[in-house]
């Protein structure tokens, strides 16, 4: 379905911040990884957390849930023979499950939307895992990818980390579970430490010990560890949150976002400062942002690398402020479920923004006066891209028709909901 997202003069209202997709996705996996029982409070409802769930039972969990809470049996170290795995469009749960899968004979993760996953590359994992005794095949780099393991080996391990973190969170829940001691050394950069920090926290609360250097380059995890069963929380999202917080920035607003905690460790929690940094009214206090937006914000430099999932919607936010804003160190945006950076900026465009892009960068020249809209825009079918232009349809001065905008579920299915509950108007339409 598309949406269609009229200029809105004013938003005002309070809602609760959707539980994180992150820790969701990390605490589904650590659960499974458990022998026992766990108990996930408050979890994000979500289409990957929908894909971490489906193949957790397929690997032989015991899933059950309601409304409050999802209760895990876990399959420990002895995942279910199973012949595929559909991970649906939902990057990260592949890529997590590619070293859980190790420890089976064989499966394939089949290949379900090839005009967004399926052209994602995985080769920086792939070769880690090969270098741990387990067969692959793969089409370069991409779906299928069917793995071969069944006895991964420890030890030495080298990953690059400069087209995804993801790969690193992905040895780091496996190793402590092989029979030997390993070592993970991170090749050239790594990309969105804090989403790395993340891991480590879900880690250390699954009672996994892990030694990190102080860069995050290196780690020594022991051998023949054990999850522990427990009960985990989940806390407010700051991603999803972040398209909120950005909407209410360019109107008039009166808008308070609860469940945000102030020292978490999302990395997207540095909106805030970058929305203050923009001149935007607002207060962080007690787990609550309080944004009282006049629609007036001034251009900034920022280092997109700390904040990878809210790039886009401050980037939108950007688009109606007064000078020239610079997004650097966005690279890794290009390896999302669309290119970020080319996609996302071409369809900026259209709308009426004055954008450019460098490799690994996106410049923003603002317009205060507005964009003038009025046109059908293309999302790429990505959930962050489906927000951030959804931000500028309310300052456009005609409607923009966002195309497949039902693609939002990916991370926050109740997203125009939560806007239009707001005022912001907005419209389904086939």
């Amino acid at each position: 379905m598309d949406m269609i997202v009229t200029p809105t003069g004013r938003l005002q209202g309070e809602i609760q911040a959707l539980s994180s997709k992150n820790y969701t996705t990390r605490y589904l996996l650590v659960a499974a990884l458990a022998e026992g029982t766990s108990t996930i409070l408050h979890p994000a409802h979500s289409e990957d957390g929908e894909a971490m769930r489906r193949c957790i039972r397929d690997l032989g969990a015991i899933v059950e849930e309601d409304e409050e809470k999802i209760v895990i049996t876990g399959f420990g170290r002895h995942p279910k023979a199973v012949k595929e795995l559909d991970v649906g469009n939902a990057g990260a749960v592949l890529r997590f499950l590619m070293s859980t899968a190790a420890l089976l004979p064989e499966v394939t993760f089949v290949n379900t939307y090839p005009q967004s996953l399926g052209k994602r590359p995985h080769d920086d994992l792939i070769v880690a895992l090969q270098s741990m005794g387990v067969e692959i095949e793969h089409q370069n780099g991409r779906l299928p990818i069917t793995i071969r393991g069944g006895n991964p080996r420890g030890g030495k391990i080298q990953v690059s980390g400069n087209v995804s973190s993801q790969f690193l969170s992905s040895l780091l829940f496996l190793t402590p579970l092989l029979d030997e001691d390993s070592e993970i050394e991170v090749l050239h950069d790594l990309k969105s430490k804090v989403v790395i920090g993340q891991t480590l926290e879900v880690l250390q609360q699954a009672g996994i010990v892990i030694e990190a250097s102080d860069d995050l380059m290196h780690y020594r995890i022991a051998g023949k560890q054990q999850y522990r069963a427990q009960t985990y929380s989940v806390q407010g999202d700051y991603p999803g949150s972040a398209a909120i917080l950005a909407a209410a920035s360019v109107v008039d607003s009166d808008v308070v976002v609860h469940r945000l905690l102030e020292h978490s460790k999302q990395g997207e929690r540095a909106v805030v400062d970058v929305l203050k940094a923009m001149n935007v009214p607002l207060t962080h206090e007690n787990g609550i942002v309080h944004v009282k937006g006049n629609g007036k914000l001034t251009a900034g430099e920022f280092d997109g690398d700390e904040f990878t999932d809210g790039v886009l919607a401050m980037v939108a936010a950007a688009v109606f402020a007064e000078g020239t804003s610079r997004f650097y160190n966005v690279e890794n945006l290009r390896y999302k479920e669309c290119d970020r950076i080319t996609d996302y900026l071409t369809e900026l465009r259209k709308a009426g923004a004055r954008v450019e892009e460098k490799q690994d960068e996106i410049i923003v020249h603002g317009r205060p006066e507005g964009v003038e809209g009025g046109v059908e825009i293309d999302a790429h079918i990505d959930h962050r891209v489906i927000m951030a232009l959804s931000i500028v349809g309310l300052r456009a001065k005609q409607p923009i028709r966002i195309k497949d905008a039902h693609h939002v579920a990916k991370s926050y299915p109740q997203y125009f909901d939560h806007l239009k509950a707001l005022g912001a108007q907005v419209e389904w339409v086939n």
